[in-house]
């Protein structure tokens, strides 16, 4: 992973893309790379990369994202932004999209500031989200994207998780599934991702991929008055 300057994260709902994203650009920023994360997921109202800009500020990442009075729109208003972004060429692009039909046709409007050599397009899996129950559903989710974003999906990232409730069992499972629809598509796995607590449990030597241990940074709203009631951060990094 990020051999290339543009790395775009996709899926739906509940995958877990907008998570990763943000652990990649603290990760890549900490290793001394240039970053820049956009926030391209117009679908839901939570979880987005734009929640944790403070911490994206201090670890000196640039945020592209709607700013202001517009901090929750749902509108592409940040896409002339992207793509003087992706022409630059100078810094490490991370991008958070979201996977349904919608965010991907806001991908499709920087296809053609998207150099295939440069980027992977990597979706996120996660199979216990109702949209993706098996193989066969993430093999037509991964059509579908192709065909409105008009981008090729370069990777899988494993990230079969059910928040608290996930057991190494689950991650693993979750795992086998991803090497199924790999071999379906003909896209490679490239990492398989999971919170420290759960990737402990496993034994890195069955997995052929990178291993991406998580630090939970955003919460769900309850988790967040829970937080702020009891140790004063919004945001959790480790």
């Amino acid at each position: 992973m990020f051999q290339r300057r543009v790395t775009l994260f996709v899926g739906h709902f509940g995958s877990g893309k907008t998570e990763i994203a943000i652990n990649c650009a603290l990760d890549l920023s900490a290793a001394g790379r240039r970053v820049a994360l956009a926030d391209l997921d117009v679908v839901k109202p939570y979880f987005r990369s734009r929640s944790a800009r403070k911490w994206l500020a201090e670890a000196d990442i640039q945020l592209v994202a709607p700013q202001g009075e517009n901090l929750h729109a749902d509108l592409p208003i940040i896409v002339p932004q992207i793509r003087s972004l992706l022409r630059q060429g100078d810094q490490t692009v991370i991008m958070d999209v979201g996977g349904d039909d919608t965010g991907a046709r806001v991908l499709g409007s920087l296809a053609d500031v998207l150099d295939p050599e440069e980027t992977d397009t990597l979706l996120v899996l996660n199979f216990r989200r109702p949209s993706t129950p098996g193989v066969d559903e993430a093999v037509e989710m991964v059509r579908r994207i192709e065909v409105v974003s008009r981008t090729r999906i370069t990777g899988l990232v494993s990230n079969t998780h059910l928040m608290n409730e996930t057991t190494a069992d689950l991650v693993d499972d979750g795992y086998r599934l991803a090497l199924e629809t790999s071999q379906r598509l003909g896209v490679p796995v490239v990492a398989i991702a999971a919170q420290d607590t759960h990737l402990k449990q496993l034994d890195p030597v069955e997995y052929e991929c990178q291993i991406l241990a998580l630090r939970r940074i955003l919460l769900p709203q309850f988790e967040q008055t829970l937080q702020q009631r009891a140790t004063g951060p919004l945001f959790v990094l480790n």
